[in-house]
C-alpha cells in the first residue's frame, strides 16, 4: 500500500494524472558482453546484451519507468540526456549529483520521469566513469497522438544513427590510467555508426524523404556527417525544433542530437555516408572517419552501378564550416510555446578550460614537477562528493561537508583568455579544487557568458546543462566584449539546446529560466574533462506552491 500511495503522489507531483498518462516501462539489465570488433574479442559493459543499448520510445505526455539491474562489475547510473526531469530530479542520473551509484552484484534502482512538453531525438547513457562509451542508446519522443505529427511534412521513413567511438581495451582501464598519470587518456581506435566501425547500411526508396535522427555519442570528438550526393534539411537540434536549414554537412558535438530530413532524390545507386572527426584542438593529429552505405532499393543493380559514390568531406580542422553550421540554426517559433525571457535576474561570466593542479596522492604515476591536468570553471576544479549526492544533501537541508554555495559569478582574475601564451604563466594555470554550486531563486532568469580559455590549448568544449533547455543568444571568436556582443544577440528566434559547442578560442551566451527545483550539473561532454573537474552545478530553490516543490526521493533511492 505504501508503494501505491507513493506512486500516486509521485505522478501527481509530475502533473501526470495516473488514469490518463501512458506508462512506458522497460528493464535494463547491465552486465558484461563479449563482442568482436576490428578482429579482436572484447568484453564491454552493455545493457540487455546489446551494443548500442535498446531504443526507448515514448510520446509527449508519457511517463517512463526503467528498472535498472546492475550485474556489471562497476558502479552504474543512467542519465536521460536532454529530458528536463521536471520535479523528478532524483531520476536525472549523474553519479553523486542526483544519486549515489547503483552498486554491482544485482543492485537495482527504478528511474521514473515524464516527458511532458518535449518532442524529438534524445538519448540515454551511463554517467559513471567512461562507461558511456558502450552504455548508451536512443530515446525518441514522439508527438501526442491527437496532435499533428510534426511541424514539417511527414517523412516516408526514418533512421536513427548513433555515432560513437571504439577502444580495443577496457574503457575503465583507459580512464584509470589517465587519472593515475594526470594526463589525457589514450585515443580511441575507431569511430562507429550504431556500434559498427563499418558495415552500417540504409536502404531508401527513390523520391522519398527520410528523417535521420543523429546522435553524437562519442566521448571525445565533434563530428562532421555527410552522405555523398545528398542534402539535408535540419528540423531539430537537441529535441528542439529549428527553422528549416538546408545543408550538405551536419556538425555534432558530443552529447548533441540533430534531426534532419534527407531527400532521396539522387540517381539510383550506392552512396557512402561518413562520420569524420572535426578536430578543433590546435596541433591535434587524431583524424579518423567511419563510413556506412546508403543504398537505393533496386537502384544500383538496375542502373548497372557497381561503384560507391564518395562524399567530399571538410578538412579535419575546418572550424569555419563547423561554426557556420552552429551559427546558422535558429529556433522555430510556435504558437503557445515559450519565447526568450527578456528580463535577466542573474548574470554570470564563466571561463572554462584546462589548467594544472598539484598531483593527488592517488596519482602514483603523475609528474610531481609538472603537476596534473586539471579542468575548471571560473578557476574551480569541480570535485564530486564522496559520501552523499548533492541532491540528497539539498533535500536534507545539510550541505555542510558536501558542498558550498559560493561558486563565483566571475573568474577571480581577468586576463587575455584566448591567448595561448598564457600557458607559460603558472599563476594563471593553477586551479583550486572544490565542490561549489551557484544557488538560484526559483523562476529567476539566468544569463551565462561561456568563455573558452586557451590554457594548454584552445578547444571546443561542448557544455551540457542538465534539467533545462537554454537559448543560445550569440557566439563568437576571441574574448567576449559585452558592448559589441549584445548587438548580435538573437532575442527573437534563437536556437534552443541542452548542449552547446562553444567555439574554440571563443564564447557563447546562453539564457534560461530556473523553474525546475533541484541540483543540476553543467559540465563538459568531452568525458575525460568531467573527472578532471570541468563542471559546476546550479542549486535551484523550491517554488512557492506545492506543484513547484521537488518531491522526496523514491523508496529505492540508492545509498552510498
Amino acid at each position: 500500500m505504501f508503494w501505491l500511495a507513493y506512486a500516486l503522489v509521485f505522478l501527481g507531483c509530475l502533473g501526470l494524472p495516473p488514469a490518463d498518462a501512458a506508462v512506458v516501462e522497460h528493464t535494463f539489465s547491465v552486465g558484461n558482453l563479449t563482442i568482436d570488433r576490428l578482429g579482436q574479442r572484447q568484453v564491454i559493459t552493455a545493457v540487455n546484451g546489446q551494443f548500442p543499448g535498446p531504443m526507448l520510445e515514448a510520446r509527449d505526455g508519457d511517463a517512463v519507468v526503467v528498472h535498472v539491474v546492475n550485474y556489471s562489475p562497476y558502479n552504474i547510473t543512467i542519465h536521460w540526456h536532454g529530458v528536463l526531469q521536471r520535479l523528478s530530479g532524483w531520476a536525472d542520473g549523474p553519479s553523486m549529483v542526483s544519486q549515489c551509484p547503483i552498486r554491482p552484484g544485482g543492485a537495482t534502482y527504478t528511474y521514473r520521469f515524464n516527458v511532458t512538453g518535449q518532442e524529438g531525438t534524445l538519448w540515454w547513457h551511463a554517467h559513471v566513469s567512461f562507461l558511456r562509451a558502450t552504455v548508451y542508446g536512443a530515446l525518441l519522443i514522439r508527438p501526442e497522438p491527437d496532435r499533428p505529427h510534426y511541424p514539417f511534412p511527414a517523412p516516408y521513413g526514418e533512421a536513427t544513427l548513433l555515432l560513437g567511438e571504439w577502444w580495443n581495451a577496457s574503457v575503465v582501464d583507459i580512464e584509470r590510467q589517465a587519472m593515475l598519470t594526470g594526463g589525457p587518456p589514450n585515443n580511441s581506435v575507431a569511430l562507429t555508426i550504431n556500434g559498427m566501425p563499418s558495415g552500417y547500411e540504409l536502404a531508401v526508396r527513390h523520391g522519398e524523404t527520410y528523417l535521420l535522427r543523429l546522435v553524437n555519442a562519442a566521448l571525445s570528438y565533434q563530428l562532421f556527417f555527410k552522405v555523398a550526393g545528398h542534402v539535408f534539411t535540419v528540423v531539430a537540434a537537441d529535441a528542439c525544433y529549428t527553422d528549416p536549414y538546408n545543408t550538405d554537412v551536419i556538425v555534432l558535438a558530443p552529447g548533441q542530437t540533430v534531426d534532419a530530413l534527407m531527400h532521396a532524390n539522387a540517381s539510383p545507386g550506392r552512396y557512402c555516408m561518413a562520420a569524420q572527426v572535426y578536430q578543433s584542438v590546435a596541433n591535434a593529429t587524431y583524424t579518423t572517419t567511419t563510413t556506412g552505405l546508403l543504398r537505393y532499393e533496386h537502384g544500383a543493380e538496375a542502373a548497372g552501378m557497381s561503384t560507391i559514390m564518395m562524399p567530399s568531406m571538410p578538412e579535419f580542422k575546418d572550424s569555419a564550416t563547423a561554426q557556420d553550421f552552429y551559427g546558422s540554426l535558429t529556433g522555430l517559433l510556435r504558437d503557445g510555446k515559450p519565447t526568450v525571457p527578456l528580463h535577466v535576474d542573474t548574470r554570470m561570466l564563466v571561463t572554462y578550460g584546462l589548467g594544472i593542479a598539484p598531483c593527488m596522492p592517488t596519482q602514483t604515476l603523475c609528474n610531481r614537477t609538472r603537476g596534473s591536468v586539471a579542468a575548471s570553471m571560473n578557476n574551480v576544479s569541480f570535485q564530486l562528493p564522496k559520501a552523499m549526492s548533492l541532491l540528497e544533501a539539498r533535500m536534507r537541508g545539510n550541505a555542510d561537508g558536501v558542498y558550498t554555495r559560493d561558486f563565483p559569478d566571475r573568474p577571480p582574475v581577468m586576463f587575455d583568455f584566448t591567448n595561448g601564451s598564457m600557458s607559460s604563466n603558472r599563476s594563471v594555470m593553477l586551479t583550486s579544487k572544490g565542490t561549489r554550486v551557484k544557488r538560484l531563486r526559483f523562476n529567476t532568469t539566468v544569463e551565462v557568458v561561456l568563455q573558452n580559455t586557451a590554457i594548454l590549448g584552445s578547444e571546443n568544449h561542448p557544455l551540457h546543462l542538465h534539467g533545462f533547455n537554454f537559448y543560445v543568444l550569440a557566439q563568437g571568436a576571441g574574448n567576449f566584449n559585452a558592448r559589441t556582443a549584445v548587438r548580435s544577440y538573437n532575442l527573437v528566434n534563437p536556437q534552443q539546446r541542452n548542449t552547446v559547442a562553444v567555439p574554440a578560442g571563443g564564447w557563447a551566451v546562453i539564457r534560461f529560466t530556473a523553474d525546475n527545483p533541484g541540483v543540476w550539473v553543467m559540465h563538459c561532454h568531452l568525458d575525460a574533462h568531467l573527472p578532471f573537474g570541468l563542471a559546476m552545478a546550479f542549486e535551484v530553490d523550491d517554488g512557492p506552491t506545492p506543484d513547484t516543490v521537488l518531491p522526496p526521493p523514491p523508496p529505492d533511492y540508492p545509498q552510498c
